[in-house]
């Protein structure tokens, strides 16, 4: 066993990828993923990886992987019967929630159901006041009752959330050991463990998602952990968070919840990798599946990261749709366009496509699985944007009349068009999507777009990232090498890291260091033992933030802060660093005005470990393509002979203008006239905008 050889493993809705990284080198699998047992294709996936490498699993010393089995039950609401049980009079907070309007004049607006009904929600008496004192001592009876009903109605995972026990957890701990005594099986949940944060609603329905996915997450995990030490796996098994750190197997069991945004989260570390290996300063990360699409925002090597998010949004993606969850995020764009993203015709006679998903079973039409759906694979196909020999490094062979066929009964037909026509309609509606869903979130975020580069990776990306590219304006693409895999690759460029959040309020004027820096100290002191369990004897950094405002405003603002035992002589340079903060966000400081500060973070981490890829010198030269076939080109409206070309036969330097299709075994990338290809020093693809002279009439 080395520890230098790793795994990366992401599961997504419809392949799973595998990238191992052994002697220097690195291989990489794709398979379909196995929805009813996803350990199944995992573990395909591996072996075919370690046959490519010629070696076995006991040569490696670790696995990290990422899945985004917790959030599809979230979405799809396949996860454990659960109950919640709270203060008495705030049973109905996961209902009210924060009393605000997403679609301020649609009467007939709906708001996401809770996870848990409420006839599981299950009120007792008890109160504590925000300072942490007992205003109701808990009803230990009235605890001690429900347990009947937690039998009666089967529920197979409890959630218990108090009034303010972020502050005092002493009710919510006694309520779980009443109920484990009496229900040793059932999985308990702790608001004051899971979300230790001010602000019921978020806290509460966070909590109850924990224990929504926990047995699911929990029985995989160990299933997966069972198979790979059996298999021989001396190593540990870590999961990545979505907020970019890495955990133990036993972390991820405790608090699954952060792993739903644990793939994408993969994707914006391995497109921060190549951002900061390329030297690119600003960078729009593209990251397009099988199922879904992400895109992340990167400054500086870093994407943005969020205190919080919300999952199954239920009403044209607006935020308030859908289901509030606060844990550490990495913050990005996430849509219901993928290669398996179904298309069909609306209600107004326009081409639709997604957010439903044919996924991996029965899969595009293409898969010949008994899928019947057009998708934007199967559009793809059509246009001759893919090899149906080559697809998935030639596993999985296309079928390109059935492609054809569900094209033209879901899209062409109804629409009376030619189904060349049909093909290029799916493909520009998917790709509008996702522009369109960029140009958002960058006006959200305060930024924008057009100087910065796409790094395009996940199976479906490098086929549309030209296209994306041009519709935002963007005058270079990189396509790194394996992307077809990058969200596996990115896991292997983690750190072992963990992040802790907890509210306690203080003001400024009346700075109480000594409290202050007990509560850090138990933040710090947790955070240092999960790090440790998964990076003994190695080195470890500390970052410390305040989330503060101005007194009587709504929203915080993240100021860092020492890492180190606080004083009332530092009070001066935290307020200094929150108005230098607030002004740059806002124009200028409020005079006068205390500040308070709601919440601390303190996040410990080991350092990341590095893959370095120097740039060779390059030699140019033009390629002479493999082969060619006909793609559809939108301009002329007919399928043109385009140049198509091997990646692993070619060398750096290598420059090809545009058309062309240069294929590899996870993916290939559409080369549009609008730009022209360069293989740079370290192998990756360049796509960079042609000036009107250079590109073709």
């Amino acid at each position: 066993m080395s520890e230098t050889v790793r795994l990366g493993v992401d599961i997504g809705g419809t392949f799973t990828d595998v990238a191992l990284e052994i002697g220097g080198g690195r291989h990489a699998a794709k398979v379909l993923t196995t929805q009813e047992a996803p350990e199944e294709g995992v573990m395909t996936a591996i072996d075919s990886v370690l046959a490519a490498a010629g070696a076995a699993l006991t040569d490696v010393g670790l696995v990290i992987h990422g899945t985004t089995l917790a959030t599809n039950a979230l979405i799809e609401r396949k996860g454990a019967r659960t109950a919640l049980i709270t203060t008495e009079g705030f049973r109905d907070s996961l209902e009210m929630g924060t009393e605000s309007r997403f679609e301020q004049y649609d009467i007939m607006m709906e708001k996401p159901t809770p996870l848990v009904p409420r006839y599981l929600r299950l009120p007792v008496p008890e109160r504590i006041d925000a300072h942490g004192r007992v205003l109701v001592p808990l009803d230990e009876g009235a605890v001690a009752a429900l347990v009947p009903t937690l039998e009666r109605e089967g529920v197979e995972s409890l959630a218990i959330g108090f009034l303010h026990s972020f502050v005092n957890p002493a009710h919510e701990r006694r309520a779980r050991d009443i109920v484990a005594d009496a229900l040793p099986g059932l999985a308990i949940a702790l608001s004051s463990d899971v979300s230790p944060e001010m602000r019921e609603y978020e806290r509460f329905s966070t909590t109850c998602a924990n224990a929504y996915v926990g047995p699911l997450m929990a029985r995989y995990v160990r299933r997966l952990a069972a198979a790979l030490k059996e298999r021989g796996l001396a190593g540990p098994l870590f999961l990545m968070l979505s907020g970019g750190g890495i955990a133990t197997a036993e972390v991820a069991v405790r608090f699954p919840i952060r792993l739903v945004e644990s793939g994408p989260a993969g994707g914006a570390i391995f497109a921060s990798h190549i951002a900061a290996e390329c030297g690119l300063e600003r960078v729009l990360s593209f990251d397009m599946g099988g199922t879904t699409a992400k895109i992340c925002l990167i400054d500086d090597g870093r994407p943005q990261t969020a205190r919080s998010f919300e999952v199954a949004r239920v009403y044209r993606f607006l935020k308030g749709s859908g289901l509030p969850i606060r844990v550490p995020v990495t913050e990005m764009v996430e849509i219901g366009a993928g290669g398996g993203s179904i298309a069909a015709i609306d209600q107004m006679g326009r081409i639709a496509v997604g957010p439903e998903s044919a996924g991996s079973e029965p899969g595009p039409a293409c898969y010949g699985r008994g899928g019947s759906a057009p998708t934007v694979t199967d559009a793809d196909l059509s246009m001759g944007r893919i090899d149906p020999g080559a697809f998935s490094g030639g596993k999985l062979r296309l079928d390109t009349a059935a492609a054809e066929r569900a094209l033209a009964e879901g899209v062409a037909e109804p629409l009376g068009t030619p189904l060349a026509l049909a093909a290029y309609g799916v493909t520009e509606m998917v790709d509008e999507n996702m522009a369109n869903a960029a140009r958002v979130h960058a006006i959200e975020s305060g930024k924008t777009l057009a100087e910065r580069t796409l790094v395009a990776f996940g199976g479906a990306a490098p086929l549309h990232a030209a296209r994306l590219a041009e519709k935002l304006e963007i005058a270079r693409v990189v396509v790194p090498t394996d992307a077809g895999v990058g969200s596996a690759v990115g896991f292997l460029r983690a750190p072992v890291a963990y992040e802790i959040a907890r509210s306690f309020y203080q003001r400024l004027s009346g700075f109480e260091a000594v409290a202050v820096n007990q509560v850090l100290g138990e933040m710090q002191a947790t955070a240092h033992e999960v790090v440790a369990e998964g990076a003994p004897g190695q080195p470890r950094h500390e970052a410390r933030t305040a989330f503060m405002r101005y007194l009587g405003q709504g929203h915080e603002i993240a100021v860092e802060i020492p890492a180190r035992p606080l004083a009332g002589a530092d009070v001066p340079d935290i307020r200094a660093a929150f108005e230098q903060t607030y002004e740059v966000l806002y124009g200028r400081p409020i005079p006068g005005v205390d500040i308070e500060v709601l919440s601390w973070v303190v996040l410990v981490s080991a350092p990341a470990p590095t893959a370095p890829s120097p740039a060779a010198p390059t030699t140019p030269y033009v390629p002479t393509p493999t082969g060619r076939r006909p793609v559809f080109d939108p301009a002329s409206g007919e399928a043109l002979a385009t140049a198509i070309h091997r990646r692993g036969d070619l060398r750096p330097g290598a420059r090809i203008a545009g058309p062309a299709i240069i294929v590899e075994a996870s993916t290939s990338t559409v080369v549009t006239p609008a730009f022209a290809a360069e293989i740079d020093g370290r192998g990756y693809i360049v796509l960079q905008r042609r000036s009107r002279e250079e590109a073709p009439s």
